[in-house]
C-alpha cells in the first residue's frame, strides 16, 4: 500500500464508522432512514475513491499514457455515476432528502477526524 492510498483508506473508515454511529444513535428515535442515509454514505465514498484515485493516476508525476487514460477513466465514471444518481433520485426514487444529506455529510466530518487525527499523532 502506498503512502498517498493510506489517508483514503483512514478516511473511508472513520466515514464507515461515523455512518455506522449515526445509525445506531439515531435508531430509537426513527430520526433519520437507514436506507437514505447508507446510500448518502455509499454515494461520497465511492465518490472520493474514484476521485482520489482519479487525481492520483493522472497527477503522477512521469505517468504513463496508460496510467493517465485510467485516472481520466475513473473521473469519468465518477462523473457519470454522479450525474447517473442525481437524475434518478430527482426523478424516480422517493427518498428522505434529510437523511440522505446526513450520510452525504458524514465524508466531510470523516475528513476532519483523520486530519485532527493525523495532526494529535505527530505532537
Amino acid at each position: 500500500m502506498t503512502v498517498a492510498v493510506q489517508p483514503v483508506l483512514r478516511i473511508e473508515l472513520w466515514h464507515g464508522l461515523f455512518l455506522l454511529g449515526l445509525w445506531l444513535l439515531m435508531l430509537p428515535f426513527g430520526l433519520l432512514e437507514p436506507m437514505a442515509l447508507f446510500l448518502g454514505g455509499l454515494f461520497m465514498g465511492t465518490n472520493f475513491i474514484l476521485l482520489s484515485l482519479g487525481i492520483r493516476y493522472v497527477l503522477t508525476p512521469a505517468a504513463e499514457k496508460r496510467r493517465v487514460r485510467t485516472g481520466i477513466s475513473l473521473l469519468v465514471l465518477k462523473l457519470v455515476l454522479f450525474l447517473a444518481l442525481l437524475s434518478l433520485l430527482f426523478t424516480r426514487v422517493k427518498m428522505d432528502a434529510g437523511s440522505f444529506a446526513v450520510g452525504v455529510t458524514s465524508l466531510l466530518l470523516a475528513i476532519v477526524a483523520e486530519r485532527a487525527w493525523a495532526h494529535l499523532r505527530r505532537n
